[in-house]
């Protein structure tokens, strides 16, 4: 399984409206091949700022199934104008588990 760490900065005043994307576009992820589910967190400190947590089950599940699909463009049209900047993304794999 690998966890995707997307990093998002929002335009000030476009939260909301990006929160509001996120959740309507939770079924193109419930759906999607791969996705075991997601997760979207708000940076105490920097409010504009949103970790993306989606956990796959390959990283080609996530670049080429959910990237060329039509619902990865219906999301990207709910929330891509809301984007201060290109958001980062990389594919994590768990390596220790303490808790």
């Amino acid at each position: 399984m690998y966890l995707e760490i997307a990093t998002l900065n929002v335009k000030p005043g476009l939260e909301d409206e990006f929160e509001a994307g996120v959740e309507k576009a939770a079924i193109f992820f419930r759906r999607a091949k791969g996705c075991q589910g997601m997760e979207l967190r708000r940076s105490k400190e920097y409010p504009g700022r949103y970790r993306f947590l989606v956990k796959w089950d390959e990283v080609d599940d996530h670049l080429v199934h959910f990237r060329n699909s039509d619902d990865f463009r219906t999301f990207r049209g709910l929330v891509g104008h809301c984007f201060a900047d290109a958001p980062g993304v990389e594919h994590t794999v768990e390596v220790l588990k303490a808790f």
